[in-house]
């Protein structure tokens, strides 16, 4: 029988390619692992010393070309010269002679390493500088041909009387540019200046490369910095930037979002103390109710049961308080944003509140004008107002009165609760709004609440960019009035001069 054996075969690895991608890694690994300060300064200075290179290309093509152009036609005026003082001289003389030829000789004395002949219509030589005693000392110059070729030699024509007689030659020695060594001199001079000027602008960009990413480097710094600090549980580091900067707004971001995560943080640290603190009392009345009875010290009856049940009620209220707060403070739920008649949505909350007031022993009134607009979340404009009347029910006694009003101010809507109850001190009324506070008097009370309601309030007015109002005497009453900002009917909100979430001043 024959057996069919599969094998996986593997693509056999070439090791220098393995070799050359590794050491491209390590390469990479190598530039990433420099400081950004340092990545920053060798970009600067690379890019300076491109610059430089491009540069003196450039500018060695353009300028051997012209400083080649320009020596050939200086030359050329030192021939053309030359020949027009030769033929002026020649035209009085009539022939060549050492006095028509003197102008050769001069120029050669000027313009040292440079050679000249001047030959007659024949090209017979009568002027050579090659073989000619220069200056005093008798010594003459070395034998040195004149470069062979046009292209090497600078040409003028002797003209007299519009006929040539003969021609002046100019070369430079040892040179096919006609560069004297004056011109190379220069020239070489030049590209050591260029070269110079790259090394200097090369270290120019290092430095200012250098303080450049450092400045740039110093504000990153303060926020890597920031965000370890924040980490590691210091929840009040910031970077404190200023300024409009791109970095510095992102500063100013990051502090804001680290402002938030404190907020927050201290949001969640309080509402736990909170809730401990608060559960705390209704626990204890429960655990030791039931123990009691388990331990037959009171009966289970009816009334234990009912005080049981109150309990559990309650905690139950407190928890369904706290995540309504909690959901508030966070900002969980957006507000919904639309047109809002005050006057009716009042009127709602007043109809269904009437029964509940009357069971009381109180008496509830209500006014409101018409057309009172406000962009915002009806729900929670109910919610507060329903929380200002149950507020002011608890604390006023049987017989009292209770005035809800709805009024249209210049710039802000007003929704006040005034009662006739125990009334607040200047005292009471700066902590009415702190969470699980209730007066004194009221603490004791069977209907006492839970100290949540006011500061539900306070979160909803602040959330429709308004302030809540309290007024009030000890004995006398209190009265709270939510401030909204107006709008008309079609929805474009009054200007106002007040400022969210403030707390107006309290009468006394």
């Amino acid at each position: 029988m024959a057996t069919n054996v599969e094998t996986d075969t593997q693509p056999e690895v070439d090791e220098d390619e393995l070799h050359e991608a590794e050491e491209g890694r390590k390469k990479g690994a190598g530039w990433r692992n420099l400081s950004y300060a340092a990545r920053v300064t060798i970009s600067f200075s690379l890019i300076a010393a491109m610059t430089a290179l491009v540069a003196i290309g450039v500018v060695s093509v353009v300028w051997e070309q012209h400083f080649h152009e320009y020596t050939q036609d200086n030359m050329i005026a030192v021939a053309e010269t030359t020949a027009d003082h030769i033929a002026s001289r020649y035209k009085d003389a009539g022939t060549f002679n050492e006095s028509v030829l003197q102008p050769a000789a001069n120029a050669v004395a000027v313009y040292q390493g440079v050679g000249m002949q001047v030959v007659d219509a024949e090209n017979a030589i009568l002027f050579d500088s090659t073989t000619r005693v220069q200056g005093e000392s008798g010594i003459a110059m070395p034998s040195i041909a004149p470069p062979e070729g046009k292209e090497n030699m600078a040409h003028a024509p002797i003209v007299v009387n519009n006929k040539a007689v003969g021609s002046v030659r100019v070369w430079v020695y040892g040179s096919d540019q006609l560069l004297r060594s004056a011109d190379q001199e220069f020239r070489d001079r030049s590209y050591q200046a260029m070269i110079f000027a790259t090394i200097v602008a090369i270290l120019l960009a290092s430095i200012f490369g250098y303080f450049f990413a450092r400045t740039l480097v110093k504000p990153i710094k303060s926020l890597t910095d920031t965000a370890v600090a924040l980490k590691e549980g210091d929840l009040a580091a910031r970077t404190n930037m200023e300024g409009e900067d791109e970095i510095s707004q992102l500063g100013q971001t990051f502090d804001a979002m680290a402002a938030a995560i404190e907020r927050d943080r201290e949001l969640e640290r309080r509402l736990t103390t909170d809730v401990a603190h608060e559960l705390r009392t209704p626990l204890m009345a429960i655990q030791a109710t039931v123990e009691a009875m388990v331990d037959g010290v009171l009966p289970v009856d009816e009334e234990r049961l009912i005080t049981v049940d109150s309990e559990v009620m309650r905690l139950s209220r407190l928890v369904d308080s706290l995540l309504k707060l909690s959901r508030l403070e966070n900002r969980s739920n957006p507000n919904k944003r639309e047109l809002v008649n005050v006057g009716d949505v009042v009127s709602g909350i007043v109809a269904t509140h009437e029964a509940y007031v009357a069971e009381s022993g109180l008496t509830l009134h209500y006014k409101y004008d018409p057309n009172v607009f406000v962009m915002g979340d009806p729900d929670l404009i109910r919610q507060a107002t329903a929380n200002l009347i149950s507020n002011a029910v608890r604390y006023t006694d049987e017989g009292g009165h209770i005035y809800v009003r709805v009024k249209r101010g210049e710039t802000m809507a007003q929704i006040s609760v005034r009662d006739t109850g125990i009334g607040l001190t200047p005292d009471e009324a700066r902590m009415v709004f702190q969470r699980f506070w209730r007066a004194d008097s009221g603490r004791g009370r069977e209907s006492g609440g839970l100290g949540i309601g006011l500061t539900v309030v306070k979160e909803i007015v602040a959330r429709h960019d308004g302030w809540v109002q309290v007024e009030g005497r000890k004995g006398e009453g209190a009265c709270f009035t939510i401030h909204i900002p107006l709008c008309d009917e079609a929805g474009h909100r009054r200007k106002s001069s007040r400022q969210t979430g403030r707390i107006a001043k309290i009468s006394r």
